[in-house]
């Protein structure tokens, strides 16, 4: 027995497994967009599987929706391993966190800021063409075109 005669307390391992999500409830929209990418990439990359399958190696429709389906789940293990490492984790909790702290633009901000964006490429656009004109022409003076740039 332990020192003034008290029961020693049960302490209860750790909740381990292979679907256990580590840090549950936090982090959660960063997991969300990346459990979001990873079952995109997953579905693109198992339709093209399918397709390679069927189209160049020929292989029977069936088959090659077995073998994409097949390589789907094991990338999604493999995807659900990975975002569930707790070096994975804390990373994208952190990520959330520092997402929190962002001060992002208003809406009148940014809508002034993309106009100004757009008529710079405007005139930027404008410039580059009067300066291909120009080269265009001169390029025509010294006989090195046939033609002006307008024809």
């Amino acid at each position: 027995m332990p020192e003034g005669n008290q029961p020693q307390k049960f302490v209860r391992p750790p909740e381990g497994g292979m679907f256990t999500i580590v840090k549950k409830g936090q982090g959660y929209w960063t997991r969300m967009g990346t459990a979001g990418v990873a079952v995109l990439l997953i579905a693109l990359v198992a339709i093209n599987t399918h397709m390679i399958l069927k189209d160049q190696f020929r292989v029977l429709p069936n088959v090659s929706i077995g073998i994409a389906i097949g390589v789907a789940v094991a990338l999604a293990i493999i995807a659900w391993r990975l975002m569930n490492k707790p070096t994975h984790v804390d990373f994208l909790i952190a990520t959330d966190s520092e997402m929190k702290k962002v001060n992002w633009t208003s809406r009148a901000d940014l809508i002034g800021a993309t106009k100004v964006v757009i008529l710079f490429m405007f005139f930027i656009a404008a410039f580059l063409l009067l300066i291909d004109v120009i080269f265009g022409y001169f390029f025509q003076l010294i006989t090195v075109l046939k033609t002006g740039p307008f024809g």
